[in-house]
């Protein structure tokens, strides 16, 4: 064997190494409901009209909150939880089908889906960079809780929990 086809051997196995250690780490990761850090609400930029109403805080998004207006949609009575979602993500169809299933099981929640490809000024103000990625809200309509990628509905039932 010459040392180039050694070198290829030996490049060949670390990609398939790093490939098989990225995908562990996404299947772990992937789906889990994550805390927002809450902090103090502070005024966003006053120059578009979709943001007037969107505050941050301190934390990835915590604190940010999220009107009826933005939605298109009434805020749950305890809680919401919002999907972003694409038309064509696979995912999105199964997320919806728990996220309907266990906002009928809790009163006063209510679940909306936001076509992210309709309402790009949103996506980039929250951040959201892979769909399905789920929020959920508290009353005030506060991001407490966020997951990206197909959630658990364990997961989404604790973290209810949490807010109502």
């Amino acid at each position: 064997m010459g040392i180039v086809t050694m070198l290829g051997l030996v490049l060949l196995l670390a990609v398939l190494l790093i490939a098989s250690a990225f995908g562990l780490w996404r299947k772990k990761t992937d789906g889990q409901m994550k805390s927002v850090a809450l902090g103090a609400p502070v005024p966003v930029a006053d120059d578009d009209p979709e943001v007037d109403v969107l505050t941050a805080s301190a934390g990835e998004h915590g604190g940010e909150q999220l009107t009826a207006e933005m939605l298109g949609s009434q805020l749950g009575e305890r809680a919401t939880i919002v999907q972003f979602s694409t038309a064509f993500c696979q995912p999105c169809r199964a997320t919806r089908r728990i996220l309907d299933e266990v906002t009928s099981m809790i009163t006063g929640t209510t679940h909306v889906e936001i076509d992210a490809e309709a309402h790009l000024d949103l996506v980039r103000k929250l951040d959201i960079r892979r769909t399905p990625t789920v929020l959920v809200l508290d009353s005030q309509g506060r991001i407490t809780k966020k997951a990206v990628g197909l959630p658990r509905k364990a997961d989404v039932i604790a973290a209810l929990g949490e807010v109502v």
